[in-house]
């Protein structure tokens, strides 16, 4: 766990820019440690070890996975994707058109083009073999690099406006060159040339009753229903009450949500007609409906808003965000009648929570234990999109509402969790906003000198940019930002690489790490440090973007010395000789050492260690990495370090730091028999 207070770490602290003592860490048979514990001798049964921050600092670093990229789809994804998929009707159509390379998809919001376009290119270059891209104002302009599928979702209208004839037969024609196939999906509003109507298929969605009946199919073989249970679930997809909310829903989402309450129904008994309610309950005419309801009623509108925003967090959490809106709603309201002299008797105890709860059609699941280190029981809507629904309508709808939960969100205490809640669903509401405020209402939060705030603002942006329609618009803000003079944006800028906005754009992400080091003049603080190291360790979480972060790596290694891209240089090297970068108590989603690099990319590795002992900064930390890798048989192995040694050695002549490295290794090792050696 991290901490949400951006602290000053102790002189020696693992997280400091100073390189440790080596000599000092074992003499006499002692350890001295700069931080955490260490045990000598043999330990019986378990020991448990907590260490960490207050349970109310606590900032989750939990990653979301992008539902769109600018790169590489990983496999996986693709299967997750295609998991029950239904052809459309005019699949077969797009079959036949993309034969010529190129597919113009014309669809409607939610009718499952995007799954379509992916199955098209599956079945030509398999789940790994599919890019997704960008859409640039002007398409002429993009080539294509390899013999792979290519997906564009959602075309901008400037970029619509640009096609035509000539650029589509150019585009096809070096399409086919390479052995690549484009698909591009475009909303039905956008207006495209008419001589782009050879290439373009109108996507209607298949029939939610089959994707029902499909999504059931795979519950079988999955394992999360019997034969039997699954018979019985189609029988009552077939029933009128079903068949009839399909027809009047007929979106392929509309039939997995069905699918997954027949499960439901069939696995623990739930009534149809509860099953039906449930599905109801998520439209935004039933949102309305329940807020026009509740208008009068404080304490119901509250405990609504604090289960939209924060779902499935701990009822605790639920009634304290409730509790510090209810009076600021029922200041809203000086409508209500004053009778002199009556003597209504108060309710000062109030309903039970659990009544409180069924009042606004909530439940609590059963007790869990997650990441904490106590009991969280959450609290949840019974329909599916029903905090989602509530919470557009409570945001967009009624004048000052949001406002009046951004200074609630800034005056509950933190409990960990809660910017990840309130950070996706605020995303979700924010797509659907218009004007230059959408944007502007996150900056406080982003400017906030609490990392879980600005964490909040992260997990916002990483939603929002799934829509491509603001894609542009967030690249912008991040861009702005990154170029701040306050560090709590810059921090921002980072966090919100460190995550889906960075997975999905990796080359655009570098960039705006490299952006938010460029402070002339300035030191780099601890928490930007910490922010840009978490950033590239989720970016290296996934094995694509490995290149791409090595070499700007190397960039920042030659920087001039004093700037912060230099000192980050500095601290990477630093980490991953001694220890792991991240380093240990800081966040970070993969730990990587300097051993992994040579094992796993050797030429990159070795112009990293070859810059690392030129570099006055990094040279200790280097040498003691590498007598760490040579005095470990299994890492001397895996990282073939005696051709590492001889390459390295081949490069001395030319290298100062690389030679005295060398000749330090030399003597020590003619003076002791020992393997490794001390530099």
């Amino acid at each position: 766990m991290s901490a949400d207070a951006d602290t000053a770490p102790g002189p020696h602290g693992p997280d400091t820019d100073g390189r440790p003592d080596l000599g000092n860490s074992y003499r006499d048979n002692q350890q001295r440690l700069d931080q955490g514990m260490a045990v000598m001798g043999g330990i019986a049964g378990d020991a448990t070890v907590i260490i960490g921050a207050p349970l109310d600092e606590a900032v989750t670093d939990r990653i979301v996975k992008p539902r769109l990229r600018e790169g590489p789809y990983p496999a996986d994804d693709v299967h997750t994707r295609l998991r029950g998929f239904v052809e459309p009707p005019a699949y077969a159509q797009c079959r036949k058109v993309l034969d010529s390379h190129i597919l113009v998809l014309r669809t409607g919001s939610g009718t499952g083009a995007s799954t379509a376009a992916f199955a098209l290119l599956a079945e030509r270059y398999g789940a790994d073999g599919i890019t997704g891209l960008d859409s640039p104002d002007d398409l002429a302009r993009w080539r294509p690099k390899e013999g792979r599928g290519y997906l564009l979702q959602g075309l901008s209208p400037v970029a619509a406006a640009s096609l035509g004839e000539v650029v589509l037969n150019a585009l096809a024609a070096l399409l086919r060159r390479s052995g690549a196939h484009l698909v591009i999906t475009v909303r039905a509003e956008t207006a495209l040339p008419g001589d782009t109507v050879p290439w373009q298929v109108v996507h209607r969605p298949p029939p939610p009753a089959d994707v029902a009946r499909k999504r059931l199919n795979t519950m079988v073989k999955a394992g999360e229903l019997t034969p039997e249970q699954s018979t019985d679930a189609l029988k009552h997809l077939a029933s009128a009450d079903f068949t009839g909310y399909l027809h009047a829903h007929p979106l392929p989402q509309d039939g997995v949500e069905v699918a997954e309450g027949l499960r439901d129904l069939v696995v623990s008994g739930k009534p149809a007609a509860s099953v039906l309610d449930d599905l109801q309950t998520g439209s935004p005419a039933a949102a309305r409906k329940a807020l026009e309801d509740s208008c009068h009623r404080a304490d119901s509108l509250s405990l609504m808003a604090a289960i939209s925003l924060l779902a499935e967090q701990d009822r605790t959490v639920i009634e304290e965000f409730s509790a510090i809106l209810r009076p600021r709603l029922d200041e809203r309201d000086d409508t209500a009648p004053v009778t002199e002299g009556s003597q209504t008797r108060r309710d000062v105890l109030g309903p039970a929570f659990e009544d409180r709860l069924e009042a606004v059609g909530a439940r609590l699941l059963p007790p869990r234990f997650g990441a904490q280190r106590y009991p969280v029981q959450p609290v949840v809507f019974s329909g599916g999109h029903r905090s989602d629904a509530l919470l557009r309508c409570m945001w967009l709808d009624y004048e000052g509402m949001a406002g009046l939960l951004w200074k609630t969100l800034d005056e509950t205490p933190h409990h960990s969790g809660i910017e990840l809640a309130a950070g996706q669903a605020i995303g979700k509401v924010l797509a659907h906003a218009t004007g230059p405020d959408a944007l502007r209402q996150l900056h406080p939060f982003a400017a906030s000198d609490k990392r879980w705030r600005r964490r909040l603002v992260a997990y916002a942006l990483g939603e929002m940019v799934q829509y491509p329609a603001l894609t542009g618009a967030v690249r912008d803000q991040l861009r702005q930002w990154s170029r701040a003079a306050l560090v709590p944006l810059r921090c921002t800028v980072a966090e919100t690489c460190a995550g889906s906005y960075g997975l999905a754009r990796p080359a655009v992400a570098l960039k705006l790490l490299d952006a938010v080091l460029d402070e002339q003049d300035k030191d780099l603080e601890r928490r930007l440090r910490t922010a840009v190291s978490f950033a590239l360790s989720t970016l290296l979480s996934e094995d694509a973007n490995y290149t791409l972060v090595l070499d700007r790596l190397r960039e920042w290694q030659v920087a001039n010395p004093g700037t912060q891209r230099h000192a980050l240089a500095v601290h990477i090297i630093e980490s991953m000789s001694l220890a792991t970068f991240p380093r240990p108590s800081a966040p970070g989603v993969r730990r990587v050492r300097l051993a992994d690099l040579l094992a796993d990319h050797p030429e990159r590795a070795f112009d990293l260690v070859v810059t690392a002992l030129n570099e006055p900064a990094t040279h200790e930390a280097t040498a003691a990495g590498l007598s760490l890798i040579e005095s470990d048989p299994g890492l001397r192995h895996r990282t073939a370090f005696p051709n590492f040694l001889s390459a390295l050695s081949g490069t001395a002549r030319s290298h100062r730091g690389v030679l005295r490295f060398v000749l330090r290794r030399h003597r020590a090792r003619t003076a002791s028999p020992a393997e490794g050696f001390t530099s």
